[in-house]
């Protein structure tokens, strides 16, 4: 009953969280933005690693490809780079969420000058959670099902602990490890209703993707190519919208549950929500709040 009340929470802070998206609509660019950019990132480096890969000949007269080190400083450049790509469009988006949360009509390009104000945090951040990813990865395929299970526990402790990090980096002007130490802190007061909204926004966007999916297994089953085309595209089209928007509510529902952990107020937009319960009861008042006015009074209160 606990568990499911959490969920029904869980959905209401979805639907506030929508709300203030209608509000600010362009915030649901970035997500697209970062998708792109990292697409771009991505496809850049895959070139240059493809450049560097050496062939072999073996006895047997088959070729095969080798990589060197400048193939693997390549990749791990390209690892890098993503992270760092997709850590600053979620900084932009945590920005503008923020100004919306205030009732202040913001812009991608307010944000963006905000977040590369905190361009060299956000550099360290990426490489830190970068490295923890490729650790978390190498578990998982070296110890066989033992590691993937010992990786997924990871990864999932890590989402949880880190899921305050890039708002405390951009408003608190932290760097990582300061940032990771408090968002541990936070941590303590809203673990509860941060584990559950993360399953809740999880499953959320699981159900809310459905109905893209089964327009494509059905036009799969006519067996008619230009169906099967239609319905593939159709259903990727629309898996593709759906995890735009929740990353978009994401960014948003991270960004007013930091507000509440930091300031022990609930953000006007969620007012009435009663989100003192659903973001979880405070075990006391947030040590360094002092810290953020660092944009000065217009931006953070």
């Amino acid at each position: 009953m606990v568990f499911m009340t959490r969920f029904q929470r869980s959905w209401t802070l979805a639907k506030a969280s929508w709300a203030v998206l209608k509000s600010e609509r362009k915030l649901a660019w970035l997500p697209v933005f970062s998708f792109i950019a990292s697409l771009l990132v991505a496809g850049i480096f895959a070139v240059l690693v493809w450049a560097t890969l050496g062939k072999e000949t073996g006895l047997d007269g088959q070729e095969t490809t080798t990589a060197n080190v400048a193939t693997y400083l390549l990749a791990a450049c390209a690892y890098l780079g993503t992270a760092c790509v997709q850590t600053s469009f979620l900084a932009a988006l945590c920005i503008g969420a923020n100004e919306r949360l205030r009732g202040v009509d913001t812009t991608l390009g307010r944000s963006f000058a905000v977040a590369n104000t905190r361009l060299h945090r956000i550099l360290s951040w990426a490489l830190v959670s970068a490295t923890v990813s490729v650790v978390i990865r190498a578990i998982e395929e070296r110890f066989g099902i033992v590691g993937r299970l010992i990786g997924g526990l990871l990864g999932a402790g890590w989402n949880v602990l880190t899921f305050l990090t890039v708002p405390i980096i951009v408003f608190e002007d932290a760097g990582p490890i300061t940032a990771l130490k408090r968002s541990g802190t936070l941590l303590k007061e809203t673990w509860g209703e941060n584990v559950i909204a993360q399953l809740g926004f999880g499953l959320i966007s699981l159900v809310a993707m459905l109905p893209g999916i089964a327009v494509a297994v059905a036009c799969i089953a006519t067996g008619i190519s230009a169906i099967i085309g239609l319905g593939i595209v159709l259903g990727v089209a629309w898996v593709l919208v759906v995890a735009t928007v929740m990353a978009a509510l994401g960014g948003i529902y991270r960004t007013a549950l930091y507000r509440y952990a930091a300031d022990g107020q609930v953000p006007a937009a969620f007012a009435g929500l009663d989100l003192e319960n659903a973001f979880g009861q405070r075990k006391g008042g947030s040590s360094g709040s002092s810290g953020l006015g660092g944009f000065g009074g217009g931006f953070v209160r």
